[in-house]
């Protein structure tokens, strides 16, 4: 049985202006939500994760305390739990797969909270990575709705770099013989364990490796860490899925929407909410330079760089205490100001 909810949105209409007969956004919950609706945490999903893989920091003294919190997941579109490439209607075959933003994820996420739990403001919007780029679109779309965010290691628009980190691993599997030009006609593992190769060079830093940090994890060498942690946590992962987050998080922008028209200093300017962004001080794709660049422009945001060579993995660091120690006693003090 399934561990989550699932909440329904009939015929909702997409930012690329298809409609979804019925869209479905996965969710769980821990915590109870207080009487005045004024505890909660949304903390969304980040790339290809679903809420097993990020929930080991709620919980009793963790970064995120479900004894003083109500804490809520929602799953992204596209990863597999919530309305995806892999359980889409008949209509929408593995080739024409519609494109989610993040723009769609608040906006169902805004739903879900309203219509379910009658939350009509956040204490903290909570994220990681693609998880982040959701709590900010948060801050500028609902300004009114979040008295805080927490944004590790991510930033509020996709830059170029990032970009061709993103198309890096969309040719790992394209490039695979099991697709077609338009669709994957059997699961391209080839292209699967070349994803987790790619990706492992980017995610950590140069440090990392140089320091042989892997070692310390329990694996045995380099490629036995390719191999039973990276290749191993892309090949069970449906490939349309993954294809259709990167196409997502190619188009995170803050201020691509009516609302801002692409006019990203406004939109940060927009955010009221008390804002930290906490970069990996060697992240490779959301750099240190990037974010405190976005920092500046968010009224009330303090930039506090996580000092850590576990690159952009220092954002979610389930094997690492220290950067974990660190995480908490930030969102700590976020929460108590």
């Amino acid at each position: 049985m399934a561990d989550y909810e699932v909440f329904k949105l009939p015929y909702f209409l997409l930012q690329s202006g298809v409609t979804l007969p019925e869209a479905t956004l996965a969710y769980k919950t821990y915590g109870t939500l207080n009487a005045t609706r004024s505890n909660a945490i949304l903390y969304p999903t980040s790339y290809a994760a679903q809420h097993p893989d990020i929930d080991w920091l709620i919980g009793p003294d963790r970064i995120l305390d479900s004894t003083r919190y109500f804490i809520i997941i929602p799953s992204m579109f596209g990863n597999g739990l919530s309305s995806s490439p892999s359980n889409l209607a008949d209509q929408f075959t593995s080739h024409n797969f519609p494109v989610f933003t993040h723009v769609d994820n608040v906006s169902a996420q805004r739903r879900l909270l309203m219509e379910v739990f009658g939350i009509e403001r956040l204490a903290l919007a909570y994220g990681w990575s693609m998880g982040a780029q959701q709590a900010l679109h948060w801050g500028a779309l609902y300004p009114e709705c979040v008295e805080r965010i927490a944004a590790v290691c991510s930033a509020a628009k996709t830059s170029q770099h990032n970009i061709v980190f993103l198309e890096g691993l969309r040719a790992a599997l394209t490039t695979d013989p099991a697709w077609n030009g338009t669709c994957f006609v059997t699961k391209p593992e080839r292209g699967l364990r070349a994803f987790g190769r790619i990706y492992a060079g980017w995610a950590l830093s140069q440090a990392f490796y140089r320091e042989q940090k892997h070692l310390d994890l329990g694996y045995t060498s380099l490629e036995d860490f390719l191999i039973r942690d990276w290749e191993a946590s892309f090949l069970r992962r449906d490939a349309a899925n993954l294809l259709s987050m990167i196409e997502t998080w190619k188009r995170s922008d803050i201020s691509d929407n009516e609302k801002y028209a692409g006019d990203l200093p406004k939109a940060l300017g927009s955010i009221r909410a008390k804002t930290l962004i906490m970069p990996g001080s060697h992240d490779l794709y959301f750099t240190p330079e990037d974010s405190l660049a976005e920092a500046r422009l968010i009224p009330n945001a303090q930039y506090r760089p996580i000092p850590s060579v576990w690159g952009h993995r220092a954002g979610n660091p389930s094997k690492n205490p220290e950067d974990q120690q660190f995480l908490k006693s930030a969102i700590a003090e976020l929460l108590s100001a």
